[in-house]
Order: C-alpha cells, then sequence, then structure tokens
C-alpha cells in the first residue's frame, strides 16, 4: 500500500518511527507535503533519509500572503515527485484571494516547468479551483488532494483529474464521500492520510500516520464490494505511474 499524502513534520514521533510502523503494515512509499519552504526543506531531508519516503513541493494557500517563489530548488530535487499542495481556500481567511491565486498559478506553472504532479488543496472554493485548473492546467497530471466535492465527482473525472481519498471518507457522516469512491474507476483512485489529520474511523481516537491509510483502503475496498489485494494493487500501479517510484 501506499500513502499519497502525509506531513511527516507535523505528525508525533520521528521519521524513523513514522516509516517503520508504516513498513510493518505494508506501506512501501510515502508521499510527504511540503507546504512552505521551510516544511519543503524538512521533507526533502525525510526523503532523502528513507527508501520508502518521496516528496511534493509547494507553498499551502492559506499561508499564500508569504509566497515569494523559492520553490526551484525542491521541484528539482529527484525525490520530489510532485509540486503542491497548491489551491484556494476560501473557508479560512488567511490569506487574500489574490495572493492564494498568484501563488497557485506560479505552483502550476512550476509543475508543467519540471513536468510533475500538481497537488491541488480545495476548501469552500469548488468553482474557482475547477476554473483555473481547467483553464491553466491542461496537459498536467492533477491530484484532488482529501477529495471533498462528491456532487461534482462526474467533473473532475471528465478533466482527467486523479482522486484521493483520506480518512474523513470512513466518517459515518460522510456518506457522500464514500458514495463517490465507489464510483471512482479504479485506475484514478488514490488513498492518503493527511496526517497528522483525519484519522480514520477505526483509530479515530489517536493522531493520524501513515501506517492507518490501510484502514481508509480497506474500507473503501469493501464499500466497492472487492478484495483488499485488488484495491491496494490497483493504487500502487497508479502512484507508480504517476509519481514515477
Amino acid at each position: 500500500m501506499i500513502d499519497s499524502h502525509t506531513h511527516l513534520d507535523t505528525t508525533p514521533g520521528s521519521d524513523a518511527e513514522i516509516v517503520a510502523e508504516a513498513r510493518e503494515v505494508g506501506v512501501t512509499r510515502i508521499l510527504t507535503i511540503g507546504m512552505d519552504p521551510e516544511s519543503c526543506a524538512r521533507a526533502q531531508a525525510a526523503a532523502e533519509a528513507h527508501e520508502e519516503v518521496f516528496f511534493a513541493a509547494g507553498h499551502h494557500p492559506n499561508s499564500a500572503g508569504s509566497y515569494a517563489g523559492g520553490l526551484e530548488p525542491f521541484a528539482a530535487h529527484p525525490k520530489c515527485r510532485a509540486i503542491g499542495e497548491t489551491g484556494l481556500d476560501h473557508f479560512r481567511d488567511y490569506a487574500s484571494t489574490a495572493d492564494q491565486e498568484r501563488a497557485f498559478h506560479a505552483q502550476i506553472e512550476l509543475a508543467r516547468e519540471h513536468a510533475k504532479p500538481l497537488v491541488i488543496h480545495t476548501r469552500a472554493a469548488e468553482d474557482d479551483t475547477i476554473a483555473t485548473l481547467a483553464e491553466r492546467a491542461h496537459g498536467l497530471e492533477v491530484i484532488l488532494h482529501c477529495f471533498s466535492m462528491p456532487g461534482r465527482l462526474e467533473e473532475c473525472l471528465g478533466h482527467g483529474w486523479w482522486i484521493s481519498f483520506a480518512g474523513n471518507v470512513t466518517y459515518p457522516k460522510a456518506t457522500d464521500l464514500a458514495d463517490a469512491a465507489e464510483r471512482v474507476p479504479l485506475d484514478r483512485l488514490l488513498v492518503e492520510t493527511d496526517a497528522p489529520y483525519l484519522t480514520p474511523q477505526l483509530v479515530r481516537k489517536h493522531r493520524n500516520q501513515p501506517a492507518y491509510v490501510v484502514h481508509t483502503a480497506r474500507f473503501i475496498a469493501e464499500r466497492r464490494g472487492i478484495g483488499y489485494a485488488e484495491l491496494e494493487a490497483a493504487v500502487e500501479a497508479n502512484a507508480a505511474r504517476l509519481f514515477g517510484w
């Protein structure tokens, strides 16, 4: 199994401990995400230290007011396999729309320059996010991290984007997300933790970690009526194709 989106630098425990626990349950690849230049540096260090770990270099929309570039050296690193997370967040008033758009557009171009997938965060900004991607990200591999737009699933699939589900798909009230997880074609599906957040329901009393991605994967397999091994093979193949690991 793989974890297509996590944050090792804010997950409790050392990177070595977190990676070892993931390895014990069969997680063989982890993509840890940069949120700004400082966390990108920590993500790069984790990737350099652990064979299973790769990283994405990005600047989160919530801190877009401080965006001043600086991601290029990370994007060029051989273990950097994606750009982001980037996107739009209208739920929290941490950065102006203009600053978020500026950072978003720049990271789309960085992904294009380096021919790397683009990892998208969107919250309370569905229309603007989809419109920006449709206009500017043509030809790029786009990953809708922690998928949150079940009502627009077919539209997103129509653009050829990847759909990644986090632990919140397992929550009893998230029936719309669970239904979406049944409908996504297996060859467009990813799973993630977004650790240390969104712990799957079965272990929800704990802080999330990459090892817990197996709970999300088992939940989705059961909802789809397939065996865990079949889902695991599909997700691993998707991630290998997308991230080249």
